[in-house]
């Protein structure tokens, strides 16, 4: 029979096989039942001395990590966060949570070692997932551990001390090629998706700018586009937000050639220039716009299929070969780091070729002329 012990001590009893155990209610689970903590020991002191280490930790705030599985943790930092965050963040938050949860799972916050954290990060690269995901997962690993130190649960946060992902070479961004960019600012379509694109190619406007535009943001004469929004997808949903950042707010000047299209695709009564088919006064989906970017492209006879995306890369391309100043480059662009401006300073293909072709023709060929005379005399 349990012996009880005073209220709010637990109770000790003889189990048949001769141990001793000793339980402790520690308040109530969500389903209204008793969450009840046990201890099992060879003797009744051990198991006495262990639940009261419980109680007395519990009172002092310092719970240890071995009575807690990861998974009912992270999911407690999440949701103590979802007020603070927005809806789309959280999601992502969530899908990472997804991939921590498959790994850690029931496993106990103090059980798992540095070692642990790089046998997941390495399991993610395995399987094919990005650099940014696989860094993005470890940010939140540790911020998970932190939280957990900070509430006297650990003392060490293991994912601080991983070694840093290696990360793969950076691909280079792809961008439409001279030639093609003249093909497609010729032979676009002249209606609602063949100006969107002209102009995305001519101002580096990101799809989710272009679709969050309402005419007032577009100048009369079509000569400037002020960038005050962008769309967000929150479940499925197009909704307006601010844009990527804050340096994305910005001026974008339009060149004198496509001015024409601005002032065309200002010229509506709906609230953006790209409204939704289904639901009027709300922003076109991206993946409706992507449909119609692709017939379009797809239209123009010697032009590769890029995605929307690739209409900015190559409005910077472009620039750069004109030996435009980088910080004006990124002005116009809006890239809130100058780094991600540089990053577009590759040679187009193009312009590699022909510079290969003057090395030749001042080089090489007066090389070869050079030897022939030699030979001769």
């Amino acid at each position: 029979m349990a012996k009880k012990r005073a209220n709010g001590e637990g109770t000790v009893r003889q189990l048949p096989s001769g141990k001793w155990q000793a339980q402790y209610m520690d308040g109530w689970k969500p389903d209204g039942r008793k969450n009840i903590k046990t201890w099992t020991r060879d003797t009744q002191r051990k198991a006495l001395k262990a639940m009261q280490d419980y109680i007395t930790d519990k009172e002092n705030g310092l719970l240890t990590g071995k009575e807690i599985a990861f998974a009912d943790w992270a999911e407690e930092c999440l949701e103590n966060r979802k007020d603070n965050i927005g809806t789309a963040t959280y999601e992502n938050y969530r899908y990472m949570l997804k991939h921590l949860k498959a790994y850690f799972g029931r496993k106990k916050l103090a059980d798992i070692k540095t070692k642990d954290v790089e046998m997941f990060l390495t399991k993610l690269r395995l399987d094919g997932l990005s650099d940014s995901l696989q860094s993005k997962c470890k940010s939140m690993l540790s911020q998970i551990f932190d939280k957990a130190i900070a509430n006297d649960i650990l003392i060490k946060n293991p994912a601080k001390y991983a070694e840093k992902i290696k990360k793969g070479p950076q691909k280079e961004k792809e961008a439409f090629t001279v030639d093609e960019f003249s093909l497609l600012m010729a032979n676009l379509p002249e209606n609602w998706i063949g100006w969107s694109i002209r102009l995305m190619l001519c101002t580096g406007m990101r799809t989710q700018e272009l679709l969050a535009l309402e005419p007032r943001f577009i100048a009369e004469d079509g000569s400037y586009i002020e960038i005050r929004q962008a769309v967000k997808r929150e479940k499925g949903t197009a909704v307006i937000g601010p844009p990527k950042s804050r340096d994305s707010e910005r001026i974008v000047l339009v060149p004198e050639k496509v001015q024409y299209c601005a002032r065309l695709l200002r010229d509506t009564t709906n609230r953006f220039i790209w409204e939704s088919p289904k639901k009027p006064g709300h922003p076109c989906n991206p993946s409706h716009f992507g449909n119609q970017y692709e017939k379009a492209i797809s239209s123009v006879e010697g032009v590769r299929y890029l995605t929307p995306h690739s209409c900015r890369h190559t409005y910077v391309t472009l620039l750069m070969s004109t030996n435009t100043d980088v910080r004006t480059i990124q002005s116009f662009a809006g890239h809130a780091d100058m780094k991600m401006t540089l990053h577009y300073s590759h040679a187009e293909k193009n312009a590699r070729q022909r510079a290969v072709e003057q090395f030749n023709d001042a080089f090489l060929n007066r090389q070869e002329e050079t030897t022939e005379t030699i030979w001769t005399e």
